[in-house]
């Protein structure tokens, strides 16, 4: 299960031509949970931090088919249905990742309402993946998954998208 080299991203292309400005991060995050209620993480290869499923959208798909095509890239799991309950977008959602680069996320979140296939806990983006319960999450996580996850309620609990 190949995913696309960063080289040949759109985001990787358009860094490559930009050099160090401030970019735009198109992209989706997917939350997929188990029978038993339980969250998947994946435990990402380049910084080792456990995080939802995630990445940026590349030419020629929709936000939604790019939540589905970062589920399967990381994780083996083949998204049927996803439902949007989160934006994240503005100066608060700037960061700068480990290799210098900065950015502005215009982030959706999702959640996946129906999934088939066998989880693979190891890919080209990850070095172990799991399905863990919310009150025993693996420590070194990425700071989205709480909030994502309290987004998640909160659309749940009132049906309104959470824009932020």
């Amino acid at each position: 299960m190949a995913s696309i080299p960063w080289a040949e991203s759109y985001l990787g292309q358009l860094r490559a031509l930009a050099g160090d400005r401030t970019l735009l991060f198109v992209g989706a995050r997917a939350t997929v949970f188990d029978d038993q209620g339980r969250l998947l993480l994946i435990r990402r290869r380049d910084n080792g931090y456990w995080d939802i499923p995630a990445g940026a959208m590349e030419l020629g798909e929709s936000i939604a088919d790019c939540a589905v095509r970062e589920v399967y890239e990381e994780t083996g799991i083949r998204a049927a249905e996803v439902t949007p309950f989160a934006l994240y977008t503005g100066p608060a959602y700037t960061y700068t990742n480990m290799y210098s680069d900065t950015y502005q996320l215009f982030v959706t979140a999702f959640r996946v309402e129906r999934w088939a296939g066998q989880l693979e806990r190891v890919t080209d983006e990850t070095i172990d993946a799991g399905f863990y319960h919310p009150d025993e999450m693996p420590s070194l996580m990425s700071r989205s998954v709480h909030e994502t996850l309290a987004d998640l309620a909160a659309f749940e609990r009132t049906g309104q998208m959470v824009l932020k």
